[in-house]
Formats: structure tokens, sequence, C-alpha cells
């Protein structure tokens, strides 16, 4: 055999063995670079483009994740569309990431229908230092005119004085209960943003709140949702359109409201938030500063951000409590007759919180149940981390489902059923629940948790103290519907209450 055969009857042979080390190599470096990362979160098989869109739910997204993490577990993934989306679920692992891991979990996701809107500015859909420096002025600003104090206190007293003359005038007859909530909501927000309130009549007031509920309701709708996956969408969808459009008003407003304050500015005694924004940027002017975050679109976005979240967040769970009370009548009892016990006729204050436990529950409960930002608002990833063994890219979207936190079988008793009981111990007393979460956690947690808290327990007080709530007559406890509609907080369906005069 000559020395060519040779090397011809050896050449499979020496490709096979080439084949296997480079084959064993890569096998190696992958190996190597999966335990330096830890793996990908797990989660369902993604179709092209549309990654997972067809297996969600789109007018109610939260309840479909919350399916898939009991087959994929507490971290797992989703497409939507192309991108890819990190689904947090169950108390530990989001208080985890949102509390443990605050600085890589910390930022927020801009997605495009709030990138259009806020363009980066403001309070709540920003990030860096522009954010760091508006949520700071804002928690400062909010505490020095009584955030959560005594001077917020009698601002809602007022309003509550207010909110029951309009539910007297209609005799116990059935009405809808969503404007003068909102109305009464937004009139404490205002008070403090802008230094004055505004009547229930005001045109311009009464759009601006119809306006802002009506934005969150379009926000949270299957098409805009879509938008955000597909943002090229947008000209073409009735919902992007009107959203912009109301948008577009609403910050002329916001701008004619501050430039009337800007007129009549005294930097010595400021009336509101406004003013000492004003007051700021004065300042800084004359000191001849060039760079700041105190420019006009950070004041006007921040009003905006603001006056939204403290209308919509605080009247739409003010609304579930009402209707809970006409569904659960013999709950109702247990207020009144504590209430009546504790309090008498004088008006409460909030002092008297810890002299009414079940009322409290009952409070707390409800926002626990309603549950109205059940997927938060998304965060991204701010650097690559590691998180429970699974790997997460920098600039990863990621969303802390609050409703597994406010409904984790491992956490409540009961989690999908109205019980005050979860917030009593033994001896009727209201205790703290490390899963209740509904204002989330970290350093994007609600800025107005304190004046929201404040707010929810003298608004019902003062509510049950006056009135009996009951369906309207031809329907039964049983005939209301506790289905939240669509939209980007979860509001009760339509429906109308009577409020009967207990006085």
């Amino acid at each position: 055999m000559s020395v060519l055969d040779s090397v011809v009857l050896q050449t499979p042979s020496l490709v096979t063995l080439l084949g296997t080390v480079v084959f064993l190599l890569l096998l190696y470096l992958l190996s190597s670079s999966s335990q330096e990362q830890g793996k990908d979160p797990p989660g369902p098989r993604p179709l092209p483009l549309l990654g997972n869109l067809l297996m969600l739910d789109l007018k109610r997204p939260h309840q479909t994740l919350c399916e898939l993490s009991k087959k994929y577990g507490s971290v797992f993934k989703v497409y939507f569309g192309p991108k890819k989306v990190v689904v947090l679920a169950g108390y530990k692992t989001v208080k985890q990431a949102l509390v443990n891991h605050a600085e890589e979990f910390g930022e927020r996701e801009i997605i495009p229908i709030f990138q259009d809107f806020n363009k980066g500015h403001g309070i709540v859909f920003a990030n860096g230092d522009s954010w760091k420096e508006m949520r700071r002025f804002a928690l400062t600003t909010l505490r020095d005119f009584g955030m959560g104090k005594k001077m917020s206190e009698e601002k809602i007293i007022e309003e509550c004085g207010n909110l029951i003359e309009v539910f007297e005038k209609y005799e116990g007859k059935a009405f809808d209960t969503t404007k003068p909530l909102n109305y009464a909501a937004s009139n404490i927000i205002s008070a403090i943003v802008y230094g004055n309130r505004f009547d229930y009549s005001d045109p311009k007031f009464k759009a601006m709140v119809d306006r802002a509920n009506e934005a969150t309701c379009l926000t949270g709708s299957p098409s805009i949702q879509l938008y955000n996956t597909f943002p090229w969408m947008g000209p073409w969808l009735w919902n992007w359109r009107r959203i912009r459009n109301l948008v577009d008003i609403t910050l002329e407003d916001i701008k004619e409201l501050i430039k009337g304050l800007k007129e009549t500015l005294n930097p010595q005694m400021c009336r509101g938030f406004v003013d000492c924004f004003l007051a700021r940027q004065q300042n800084l002017e004359e000191s001849g500063s060039v760079a700041s975050f105190y420019h006009d679109d950070n004041m006007v976005y921040s009003v905006a951000n603001l006056f939204a979240a403290g209308t919509d967040t605080t009247g739409t769970t003010l609304r579930w409590t009402l209707l809970l009370m006409a569904k659960y009548p013999h709950i109702q009892d247990q207020v009144q007759e504590e209430i009546s016990r504790m309090i008498g006729s004088r008006q409460v204050l909030v002092e008297d919180r810890k002299n009414l436990p079940y009322t409290d529950a009952v409070i707390h409960e409800t926002q626990r149940l309603a549950n109205i930002v059940p997927m938060s608002i998304p965060h991204v990833t701010s650097r690559d981390v590691t998180f429970q063994g699974y790997f997460i890219k920098k600039g990863t979207s990621v969303i802390p489902l609050l409703t597994s936190v406010l409904q984790d079988e491992s956490e409540w008793e009961s989690p999908h059923t109205f019980n005050p009981a979860h917030f009593l111990d033994d001896k009727g007393k209201c205790v703290k629940r490390n899963a209740f979460l509904p204002f989330s956690a970290g350093s994007r947690a609600c800025p107005g948790e304190g004046l929201a808290r404040m707010e929810l327990f003298l608004f019902f007080t003062s509510l049950l103290q006056h009135f009996r709530f009951s369906p309207p007559p031809g329907v039964t406890e049983d005939d209301l519907d506790l289905t939240p509609a669509v939209g980007f907080t979860l509001n009760p369906s339509p429906h109308q209450l009577c409020a009967v005069s207990r006085v």
C-alpha cells in the first residue's frame, strides 16, 4: 500500500477526531458561559414575530401571566411580539427584585405609549438623574404641603363635606359614583399641586378629570397593547389618536393654569407644588445656572403625572369600597356599627384609625382584592443581573406581577375572596401583612402612598357614617358584578348604587 493510499484511508478518522475536538470545545465554552451567566428563564415557545401574543388575553393579560407562572415558576419569560419580557411572580420574588435588587430592577421601561406623551420628562415615566431629581423634589415639596400630615387631613375633611353634599342631592336614588368620587380625589391633589381646589361644576376641571380617566382606560386597551408591541401601527389605531388628542388638550390646560400661577407668584409664600417649582426656576436663573432639570417640560409633565395618579388610583379604590359594601351588606353592617360605637356623629379624624380596626381592615382588603394596578408599571434592568439562578441582560423588560403578590396563595388564607379577616389578628386588631403591596415597592413605589392612605380612610369612613349603600331597586347583591372593566388600572364595571342617608 502506498503512502498516499494510507493517508486517504486515515482521513475520515482524522476529520472525525477534529470534529469531535471542536464540538467538545464549543460545548465547554457554552457550558462555561452558562455557568458564568446563569440560564435563561423558562417560558412558552414564541412564534416568529408574534411571540406569545396569541396566548395572552389582551383585555386581562395579568390573568394569563398568573396562569403561566403556575407552569413556569416565579421567574419566567414571555414574548410580546419580538420583545422579550421577564415576569416576576409571587411576593418573595417581587420583593427580592424590587427591594433587595433595587439597583438592577429600579429603572422604568418607557414603553411607546408613555414615551409618546411624556418624552422622558416628569416623575413616573423617566429615568436617570432627571427622574431622581424630580422625584426627590416632588417628595420634599409634597411633604412640605402636608402630604400625609395635619394640613392634608384638613383639606380631605373639607372635601368630605363637599362630597357628602353631592351624594345627598340624589336623595337615595341610584346614581353612578364615578365622577363625584374622582372629582373629590382630584381636588385633594389639585389643592396640593396648584394651591386651590375646584368646584365640581367647573367645566374645565370636570373636563380635565374626565379626560384623564378616559386616557387611563384607553391606555390598557388591547389595541394600545398591540401598539406598544408594534409602534408603526399607531396612526391606524383610533385609540392611539384619541389618547394623543386627550393628552394634548390636557397639557395645554396645565400650561394655562401654570401661567396664571406664574403671573401671581410670590416666592416667599408658595401656594403649592407649582409655585415651589417656579420659585426654584427663578432662583436658578438668578444664580446664572445653565444646566438644570428645572425646566418647563419637567414641570408640566410632573404636574400631569401627579394629577392623573392622584385622581385615578384613589377614586377607583373608593368606587370599589362602596361597591363591595353594597355587595356584602353584612360587612357594611359591621363597619357602620364600629363607626357608630367608636365615633358617633362627630367628624372622623386620622387619629381614629387605631380605634377602627375592622374598618381599616376592610379598606386594606379592598385594596388587596381590587388589585387596581395588576402588572405595576413595567421596569427594565439597568445592568446584567443573575437573579434566582437566571441570567437577565441589561435592558430587558420586567413586569413585577402585583396580582400574584396580592393573591399569593402562600401568603393569603383566601386570596380570591373578600375577607377583611386577612388584616385582623385574633384580638381583632388591624395588622400589617408583608404581601400587602398595592403601591408596589422599592425606589419606584408610589410617592403618594401616605396621602392616598389618608384619603381612603377619611373618605370611606365619612361616607359610611352618613350613608347606607345598596344596589338599585330590582337589583340584588348577587347581581352586582365584581368583574373589572378593561383599562390600565382596574376600575369596577359600570354600575349604579343608592346612597340612603343614615342621619
